[in-house]
Protein backbone atom coordinates (compact mmCIF):
# COMPACT_ATOMS: atom_id res chain seq x y z
CA UNK A 1 0.00 0.00 0.00
CA UNK A 2 1.05 3.61 -0.43
CA UNK A 3 2.83 5.18 2.51
CA UNK A 4 1.77 8.60 3.73
CA UNK A 5 3.86 10.05 6.55
CA UNK A 6 2.13 12.35 8.98
CA UNK A 7 4.33 14.69 10.98
CA UNK A 8 3.03 16.39 14.11
CA UNK A 9 5.27 19.36 14.82
CA UNK A 10 5.80 20.49 18.39
CA UNK A 11 7.02 23.77 19.81
CA UNK A 12 9.23 25.58 17.32
CA UNK A 13 8.23 23.48 14.29
CA UNK A 14 5.39 24.97 12.27
CA UNK A 15 6.12 23.82 8.71
CA UNK A 16 8.18 21.45 6.53
CA UNK A 17 10.41 22.94 3.87
CA UNK A 18 10.77 21.39 0.42
CA UNK A 19 7.34 19.81 0.03
CA UNK A 20 6.41 19.48 -3.64
CA UNK A 21 2.91 20.59 -4.56
CA UNK A 22 2.43 21.80 -1.00
CA UNK A 23 -0.85 23.28 0.12
CA UNK A 24 -2.65 23.83 3.41
CA UNK A 25 -5.81 21.71 3.59
CA UNK A 26 -8.76 22.07 5.92
CA UNK A 27 -9.97 18.75 7.31
CA UNK A 28 -13.30 18.44 9.13
CA UNK A 29 -13.65 15.68 11.73
CA UNK A 30 -16.45 14.41 14.01
CA UNK A 31 -14.27 15.54 16.92
CA UNK A 32 -14.14 19.18 15.89
CA UNK A 33 -11.43 21.13 14.11
CA UNK A 34 -7.78 20.00 14.29
CA UNK A 35 -5.15 22.35 15.69
CA UNK A 36 -4.72 23.93 12.26
CA UNK A 37 -5.01 23.20 8.58
CA UNK A 38 -2.71 20.41 7.41
CA UNK A 39 0.14 21.01 4.98
CA UNK A 40 0.07 18.26 2.34
CA UNK A 41 2.56 17.49 -0.42
CA UNK A 42 5.28 15.08 -1.42
CA UNK A 43 8.86 14.84 -0.23
CA UNK A 44 11.31 12.53 -1.97
CA UNK A 45 8.41 10.91 -3.80
CA UNK A 46 6.57 10.09 -0.57
CA UNK A 47 3.22 11.60 0.39
CA UNK A 48 3.50 13.77 3.50
CA UNK A 49 1.06 15.58 5.79
CA UNK A 50 2.24 18.11 8.35
CA UNK A 51 0.16 19.29 11.31
CA UNK A 52 1.43 21.92 13.79
CA UNK A 53 0.27 20.52 17.13
CA UNK A 54 -0.17 23.92 18.77
CA UNK A 55 -1.33 25.65 15.58
CA UNK A 56 0.63 28.22 13.63
CA UNK A 57 1.56 30.96 16.05
CA UNK A 58 1.34 28.50 18.99
CA UNK A 59 -2.27 29.18 19.94
CA UNK A 60 -3.21 25.92 21.73
CA UNK A 61 -2.03 25.15 25.26
CA UNK A 62 -0.96 21.51 25.84
CA UNK A 63 -4.16 20.51 27.64
CA UNK A 64 -6.30 22.26 25.01
CA UNK A 65 -4.79 20.67 21.89
CA UNK A 66 -7.64 18.88 20.06
CA UNK A 67 -5.84 15.53 20.10
CA UNK A 68 -8.75 13.43 18.84
CA UNK A 69 -9.41 15.77 15.94
CA UNK A 70 -5.70 15.82 15.06
CA UNK A 71 -5.33 12.04 14.90
CA UNK A 72 -8.66 11.59 13.14
CA UNK A 73 -7.68 14.19 10.52
CA UNK A 74 -4.36 12.47 9.78
CA UNK A 75 -6.10 9.09 9.51
CA UNK A 76 -8.80 10.63 7.31
CA UNK A 77 -6.08 11.93 4.96
CA UNK A 78 -4.70 8.42 4.57
CA UNK A 79 -1.66 8.67 6.84
CA UNK A 80 -0.11 5.32 7.67
CA UNK A 81 2.80 6.50 9.83
CA UNK A 82 2.92 9.42 12.27
CA UNK A 83 6.12 10.97 13.58
CA UNK A 84 5.47 13.27 16.52
CA UNK A 85 8.09 15.81 17.54
CA UNK A 86 7.98 17.57 20.92
CA UNK A 87 10.10 19.71 23.20
CA UNK A 88 10.99 18.15 26.56
CA UNK A 89 12.93 18.72 29.74
CA UNK A 90 15.66 16.28 30.70
CA UNK A 91 15.50 14.20 33.88
CA UNK A 92 18.97 12.70 33.35
CA UNK A 93 22.40 14.29 33.51
CA UNK A 94 23.52 12.70 30.24
CA UNK A 95 20.50 13.93 28.26
CA UNK A 96 21.73 17.41 27.50
CA UNK A 97 19.92 20.39 25.96
CA UNK A 98 20.14 19.94 22.20
CA UNK A 99 20.03 16.13 22.37
CA UNK A 100 17.34 14.13 20.59
CA UNK A 101 15.61 11.16 22.23
CA UNK A 102 13.52 8.62 20.30
CA UNK A 103 11.16 7.43 23.02
CA UNK A 104 9.85 3.94 23.69
CA UNK A 105 7.76 4.36 26.87
CA UNK A 106 5.38 6.88 28.41
CA UNK A 107 3.94 7.48 31.88
CA UNK A 108 0.69 9.42 31.68
CA UNK A 109 0.05 12.00 34.40
CA UNK A 110 -2.44 14.08 32.43
CA UNK A 111 -5.88 14.52 33.98
CA UNK A 112 -8.26 16.60 31.85
CA UNK A 113 -7.94 15.34 28.27
CA UNK A 114 -10.26 12.97 26.38
CA UNK A 115 -8.09 9.87 26.02
CA UNK A 116 -10.07 7.62 23.67
CA UNK A 117 -12.20 7.58 20.54
CA UNK A 118 -14.29 4.81 22.09
CA UNK A 119 -16.82 4.78 24.91
CA UNK A 120 -20.45 4.09 25.69
CA UNK A 121 -22.07 2.75 22.53
CA UNK A 122 -18.87 1.18 21.21
CA UNK A 123 -16.29 -0.02 23.71
CA UNK A 124 -12.76 -1.04 22.69
CA UNK A 125 -9.56 -1.86 24.55
CA UNK A 126 -6.24 -1.69 22.68
CA UNK A 127 -2.87 -2.82 23.99
CA UNK A 128 -0.57 0.02 24.98
CA UNK A 129 2.22 -2.07 26.49
CA UNK A 130 4.55 -0.64 23.85
CA UNK A 131 3.02 2.77 23.09
CA UNK A 132 5.16 3.53 20.05
CA UNK A 133 5.98 1.64 16.87
CA UNK A 134 9.44 0.06 17.13
CA UNK A 135 9.81 -0.13 13.35
CA UNK A 136 9.04 3.56 12.76
CA UNK A 137 11.14 4.54 15.77
CA UNK A 138 14.18 2.79 14.31
CA UNK A 139 13.68 4.74 11.09
CA UNK A 140 13.63 7.98 13.09
CA UNK A 141 16.88 7.01 14.80
CA UNK A 142 18.49 6.34 11.42
CA UNK A 143 17.21 9.67 10.08
CA UNK A 144 18.50 11.55 13.13
CA UNK A 145 21.92 9.96 12.77
CA UNK A 146 22.30 11.87 9.50
CA UNK A 147 21.98 15.21 11.34
CA UNK A 148 25.10 15.12 13.50
CA UNK A 149 23.02 15.56 16.68
CA UNK A 150 23.47 13.46 19.81
CA UNK A 151 20.79 10.78 19.50
CA UNK A 152 19.50 8.50 22.26
CA UNK A 153 17.51 5.41 21.31
CA UNK A 154 14.85 4.62 23.89
CA UNK A 155 13.61 6.58 26.87
CA UNK A 156 10.59 7.07 29.12
CA UNK A 157 8.53 10.24 28.73
CA UNK A 158 6.61 11.61 31.72
CA UNK A 159 3.50 13.30 30.32
CA UNK A 160 2.42 16.04 32.74
CA UNK A 161 -0.72 18.16 32.54
CA UNK A 162 0.84 21.62 32.47
CA UNK A 163 0.80 24.37 31.40
CA UNK A 164 3.01 25.17 34.39
CA UNK A 165 6.35 23.41 34.68
CA UNK A 166 7.07 20.98 37.52
CA UNK A 167 7.73 21.79 41.13
CA UNK A 168 11.20 20.75 42.27
CA UNK A 169 9.68 17.95 44.39
CA UNK A 170 7.76 16.61 41.38
CA UNK A 171 10.85 16.74 39.18
CA UNK A 172 12.85 14.75 41.74
CA UNK A 173 10.01 12.24 42.12
CA UNK A 174 9.83 11.64 38.36
CA UNK A 175 13.59 11.02 38.34
CA UNK A 176 13.15 8.46 41.12
CA UNK A 177 10.56 6.69 38.95
CA UNK A 178 13.15 6.16 36.24
CA UNK A 179 11.70 8.70 33.80
CA UNK A 180 14.11 10.19 31.28
CA UNK A 181 12.34 13.25 29.92
CA UNK A 182 9.26 15.29 30.78
CA UNK A 183 6.77 16.99 28.49
CA UNK A 184 3.10 17.89 28.09
CA UNK A 185 1.86 16.44 24.79
CA UNK A 186 2.74 12.75 24.24
CA UNK A 187 -0.49 11.73 25.92
CA UNK A 188 -3.20 11.17 24.87
CA UNK A 189 -1.64 11.49 21.42
CA UNK A 190 0.05 8.08 21.54
CA UNK A 191 -3.09 6.41 22.90
CA UNK A 192 -5.25 7.82 20.11
CA UNK A 193 -2.75 6.93 17.40
CA UNK A 194 -2.84 3.30 18.56
CA UNK A 195 -6.65 3.27 18.54
CA UNK A 196 -6.55 4.69 15.00
CA UNK A 197 -4.17 1.87 13.95
CA UNK A 198 -1.41 4.32 13.04
CA UNK A 199 2.27 3.53 13.41
CA UNK A 200 3.44 6.26 15.81
CA UNK A 201 6.93 7.37 16.81
CA UNK A 202 7.77 10.06 19.35
CA UNK A 203 10.91 12.15 18.96
CA UNK A 204 11.81 14.37 21.91
CA UNK A 205 13.96 17.48 21.58
CA UNK A 206 15.70 18.21 24.89
CA UNK A 207 15.59 21.92 25.73
CA UNK A 208 16.50 22.08 29.44
CA UNK A 209 17.14 20.11 32.63
CA UNK A 210 13.71 20.74 34.15
CA UNK A 211 14.16 22.11 37.70
CA UNK A 212 15.84 19.18 39.50
CA UNK A 213 19.36 20.13 38.37
CA UNK A 214 21.12 22.21 41.02
CA UNK A 215 23.46 23.86 38.51
CA UNK A 216 20.69 25.00 36.18
CA UNK A 217 18.11 26.48 38.53
CA UNK A 218 14.51 27.01 37.46
CA UNK A 219 13.25 26.34 33.95
CA UNK A 220 14.02 29.47 31.91
CA UNK A 221 11.64 30.00 28.99
CA UNK A 222 14.09 32.32 27.19
CA UNK A 223 16.81 29.67 27.35
CA UNK A 224 14.36 27.01 26.16
CA UNK A 225 13.45 29.09 23.10
CA UNK A 226 17.11 29.48 22.17
CA UNK A 227 17.67 25.71 22.26
CA UNK A 228 14.39 25.15 20.43
CA UNK A 229 15.63 27.09 17.43
CA UNK A 230 18.61 24.75 17.05
CA UNK A 231 16.56 21.62 17.75
CA UNK A 232 13.98 22.61 15.14
CA UNK A 233 16.64 22.54 12.46
CA UNK A 234 17.67 19.04 13.52
CA UNK A 235 14.06 17.83 13.46
CA UNK A 236 13.47 19.24 9.99
CA UNK A 237 16.61 17.50 8.70
CA UNK A 238 15.33 14.25 10.22
CA UNK A 239 11.96 14.64 8.48
CA UNK A 240 13.69 15.29 5.16
CA UNK A 241 15.62 12.01 5.52
CA UNK A 242 12.62 9.84 6.41
CA UNK A 243 11.18 9.34 2.89
CA UNK A 244 14.46 7.85 1.67
CA UNK A 245 14.60 5.49 4.63
CA UNK A 246 10.96 4.41 4.68
CA UNK A 247 10.12 4.42 0.96
CA UNK A 248 6.88 5.22 -0.84
CA UNK A 249 5.18 1.87 -0.16
CA UNK A 250 4.77 -0.15 3.00
CA UNK A 251 4.08 -3.71 4.05
CA UNK A 252 2.03 -4.59 7.14
CA UNK A 253 3.73 -3.32 10.29
CA UNK A 254 5.80 -6.04 12.06
CA UNK A 255 4.73 -4.49 15.37
CA UNK A 256 1.04 -4.90 14.54
CA UNK A 257 0.22 -1.21 15.11
CA UNK A 258 -1.87 -1.16 11.94
CA UNK A 259 -3.97 -4.06 13.26
CA UNK A 260 -4.44 -2.85 16.83
CA UNK A 261 -8.23 -3.13 16.67
CA UNK A 262 -8.30 -6.73 15.49
CA UNK A 263 -9.44 -8.06 18.87
CA UNK A 264 -10.17 -4.78 20.66
CA UNK A 265 -13.85 -4.19 19.89
CA UNK A 266 -15.90 -5.42 22.86
CA UNK A 267 -19.41 -4.18 22.09
CA UNK A 268 -21.41 -6.66 20.02
CA UNK A 269 -22.19 -5.35 16.52
CA UNK A 270 -25.93 -5.37 17.19
CA UNK A 271 -25.48 -3.31 20.36
CA UNK A 272 -23.32 -0.57 18.88
CA UNK A 273 -24.70 2.95 18.79
CA UNK A 274 -24.96 4.17 15.16
CA UNK A 275 -24.10 7.73 16.24
CA UNK A 276 -20.88 6.51 17.85
CA UNK A 277 -20.02 4.41 14.80
CA UNK A 278 -20.48 7.47 12.60
CA UNK A 279 -17.74 9.25 14.56
CA UNK A 280 -15.46 6.24 14.07
CA UNK A 281 -15.79 6.22 10.27
CA UNK A 282 -12.10 7.05 9.79
CA UNK A 283 -10.22 5.72 12.81
CA UNK A 284 -11.96 2.31 12.86
CA UNK A 285 -12.88 2.03 9.19
CA UNK A 286 -10.92 -1.20 8.66
CA UNK A 287 -12.63 -3.24 11.38
CA UNK A 288 -16.05 -1.69 10.96
CA UNK A 289 -15.87 -2.49 7.28
CA UNK A 290 -15.14 -6.12 8.11
CA UNK A 291 -18.22 -6.29 10.33
CA UNK A 292 -20.35 -5.28 7.36
CA UNK A 293 -18.94 -8.01 5.11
Amino acid sequence: MERRIGVIGGSGIYQIAGLEGAGWMRVDTPWGAPSDEILCGRLGGVAMAFLPRHGRGHVHAPAEVPYRANIDALKRLGCTDVVAVSAVGSLREDLRPGDMVVLDQVIDRTVSRPASFFGTGCVAHVSLADPVCATLSRACVAALQTTGARVHEGGTYLAMEGPQFSTRAESRMYRSWGCDVIGMTAMPEARLAREAELCYASVAMVTDYDCWHEDHGNVDVAAILAVLAANAGTAKTMVAALPGILGATRAPCPCGCDRALDHAMMTAPAARDPAVLARLDAVAARVLGKDKE
